[in-house]
């Protein structure tokens, strides 16, 4: 490689740490981690793996795999892969994280039989994909932590014939690693605190449980990314919203910490009074989130307020005068408030509602059963144009099988 070809490497590397530092949440940071390092030294696959020090489990977070992605149609989706196993040295990715090597295989296939890790040949037997040269690194913070993996998966020359990674992409990679360990710390860092915000809600509302505002932040990623695709939304954009959008939806009931356990935890049915208190959640938010000027803040209140508006305007708060609301105590008379409408509700609120109703309808809470399937899925199209935006329920619909995915592999704790 020469000098110039270098020069641009690095200055590409430069870049795209620019790029993850502008990132806030954790999920968006892995994906494009692993689609960066992947464009710094050609490769047409890759996966990135999460470690968990206190189980001892590696979960792979993001696969993405040009070859198989170029046989689906235009907007969709390589299927949603998510699981966990416990890493021992057999495994490439296992063996990296318990010594804190780098392993740069040119040909899986051709690994030693005597070696400590061998290759699973099972995904590319399912797949029909050939895995060849891989490059595995661990991602290791500056006080000799680790946070995970990132796997590299057949380098490509100009012509596009798989080959191995040479001394220079290895050099790159871990450079970048070692630069984007920080981003890192800083994303898992920001979903640690919005986890525990969400988590003031959980305690105070058992309605709320983790594995619900996960599950909606995932559903709400997965809609967005359909409908920018349909929209045409420029990629800095798209990044820019689906950040914000996974971190907003996570704390779309984080008002309800404001308002009284005799509301939140009352068994029966709200009276006209106690209905206008804990709609109250929607708007009490204004105290956390108002007067900061970043994107990410206004989105979060923008989902937090109007994620009750309705298609046809009867949701709620609507359209109150929030600098009336001057303390936590000021309650809004809401029986005959008009509420946003159509598209005057935020993108992001509306994404919001779809994707809470579902995930709220199809599971079991203290206070009702879970819906069957097919009742959950006629639900939503019957509030089609009413509650919710047409096109939103269609690209639910046209992304579902991903929403079942995510569905199956965020179980919540009791089942």
């Amino acid at each position: 490689m020469n000098n110039s070809s270098r020069e641009a490497k690095l200055q590409k590397i430069i870049e795209t740490e620019k790029i993850l530092n502008d990132i806030q949440d954790i999920d968006v940071l892995l994906e494009q981690l692993l689609t960066e390092a992947r464009a710094i030294v050609n490769a047409d696959a890759g996966s990135i793996y999460v470690w968990d020090e206190s189980t001892k489990l590696l979960s792979i977070k993001y696969s993405q795999n040009d070859t198989q992605q170029k046989r689906l149609e235009a907007g969709q989706k390589l299927p949603y892969s998510f699981f966990s196993f416990p890493a021992n040295e057999k495994s490439i990715s296992g063996y990296c994280v318990l010594n804190k090597e780098i392993l740069n295989i040119p040909d899986v296939y051709q690994i030693p039989e005597d070696s400590i890790y061998n290759f699973n040949r099972q995904p590319d037997i399912l797949s029909g994909y050939k895995t060849k040269s891989m490059l595995t690194i661990p991602l290791i913070t500056a006080d000799g932590r680790i946070l995970g993996v990132l796997q590299i998966i057949n380098a490509q020359d100009e012509d596009g014939n798989f080959i191995a990674f040479d001394k220079d992409a290895e050099l790159y990679i871990q450079h970048f690693a070692e630069n984007a360990t920080a981003a890192l710390e800083r994303g898992f860092l920001t979903r640690t605190m919005v986890l525990r915000m969400a988590r003031m809600a959980e305690m105070r509302d058992p309605k709320e449980t983790g594995t619900h505002v996960t599950r909606v932040s995932k559903y709400s990623v997965e809609i967005y990314d359909r409908w920018a695709f349909k929209h045409n939304i420029p990629a800095k954009e798209k990044s820019a919203f689906r950040d914000s959008l996974t971190i907003a939806s996570i704390l779309h009931d984080v008002g309800k910490v404001g308002i009284s356990d005799l509301i939140l935890k009352k068994p029966g049915r709200f009276d006209d009074n106690e209905r206008n208190i804990m709609k109250a959640h929607t708007y009490i938010c204004h105290f956390l989130f108002n007067g900061f000027v970043s994107g990410l803040d206004k989105m979060i209140l923008d989902v937090a307020m109007h994620h009750h508006e309705r298609w046809d305007g009867k949701g709620y708060p609507g359209k109150i005068d929030i600098s009336k609301v001057t303390s936590p105590d000021v309650i809004f008379d809401l029986h005959d408030s008009m509420g946003l409408s159509g598209e005057e509700i935020p993108l992001a609120a509306r994404i919001v509602a779809v994707a809470d109703v579902f995930d709220a309808l199809s599971h079991r809470r203290c206070y009702k059963d879970a819906w069957n399937e097919d009742d959950v899925l006629n639900e939503l199209k019957a509030q089609s144009g009413t509650q919710f935006d047409p096109e939103l329920i269609d690209i639910f619909f046209e992304v579902y099988p991903t929403i079942k995915e995510i569905q199956k592999s965020l179980p919540d704790e009791e089942s």
